[in-house]
């Protein structure tokens, strides 16, 4: 036997029920209830306008009317765990209006109990309409497979590092200079890919303290013991905040670089020693000319001298 609800009990339960009526018909979500074979008993304002369904039109009706062919024994089965004692379900499916046309959703299924709060007597849902959370979603998805393209297109190494000089992000270029794959590069020191750590660490503090770094000479150490030459070209990234985030850094290969320079050096090294080799035999046969010049002319004055003796004689 059930206990009497004073009257004043009553007008306050009463109340409560309005208000929750009244708030179920002014949220923008749609909110349903089903018994356990799912029939609904219930459709706000919210759902009519999502599914296109009138109230009338779909109280007493099953719920299948809005759920896909190809989604109808998920939904069952959620109902059959509701029954159960499944707690409340959170998930995002695909929905079905009226019209005909599909409309993605996040629902949250609980189960309805009785007046005594003992028995499971149905489940309710409430489905929100995530169109535009989903394009928005894509559209950062598509945004970032675009900028990550451009990353990867790159022929020098790039790499993201943060505050504290841990590898953040890279690309394949990066991968391949070093000799080792992206997985085990992030989260790791990003000082230790060069023969010089400290001057490698350095780098990027000059970056957090000055803003940027440009033709910053390093050395990378590829794991098979290939010494790699670039210079880091590197500044801050920040978040839509200002935050700093971390520092961007490129590396270009300048191995080939300074193998020329180095060959073109020891070629004007060599050139030089030829010149001087050069003018020092042009100053030595200069001077043996001269020389010859000097005797030739002290000969010819010898024999003047003696052929103007003999003339006196």
């Amino acid at each position: 036997m059930r206990t009497q609800i004073a009257p004043a009990t009553a007008l306050q339960q009463i109340s409560r029920l309005a208000l929750l009526a009244s708030i179920v018909d002014s949220v923008d979500d749609a909110i349903i209830s089903v018994t356990l074979d799912g029939i609904i008993t219930s459709w706000n304002p919210a759902a009519e306008r999502m599914y296109g369904y009138s109230i009338e039109e779909a109280v007493g009706r099953p719920i299948s009317i809005v759920i896909p062919s190809e989604k109808q024994q998920h939904a069952q089965a959620l109902l059959h765990g509701v029954a159960d004692g499944t707690p409340v379900v959170r998930y995002e499916t695909v929905r079905v209006r009226k019209s005909g046309d599909l409309v993605p959703v996040s629902v949250m299924v609980s189960p309805v109990r009785d007046d005594e709060e003992s028995d499971v007597v149905g489940a309710a849902s409430v489905e929100r309409d995530i169109t535009d959370r989903l394009k928005f979603e894509n559209r950062v998805r598509a945004a970032s497979e675009y900028a990550r393209s451009l990353i990867e297109a790159s022929l020098d190494p790039l790499v993201t590092i943060s505050p504290d000089g841990k590898i953040t992000d890279l690309n394949e270029a990066t991968a391949r200079v070093t000799g080792r794959s992206r997985d085990s590069l992030i989260g790791t020191d990003f000082a230790d890919n060069f023969t010089n750590p400290e001057t490698a660490r350095e780098s990027y503090r000059r970056v957090f303290a000055e803003g940027s770094v440009t033709d910053y000479s390093l050395t990378i150490c590829h794991r098979n013991g290939r010494q790699v030459e670039v210079l880091y070209n590197a500044s801050l990234y920040k978040d839509s905040g200002g935050k700093v985030l971390g520092v961007v850094a490129a590396a270009r290969d300048v191995t080939a670089q300074r193998r020329a320079e180095s060959e073109l050096a020891a070629q004007r090294e060599a050139e030089m020693k030829r010149l001087a080799e050069l003018e020092r035999f042009h100053e030595l046969t200069v001077g043996r000319e001269l020389k010859m010049i000097e005797l030739k002319q002290e000969i010819a004055e010898l024999t003047a001298r003696l052929d103007a003796a003999e003339a006196r004689a």
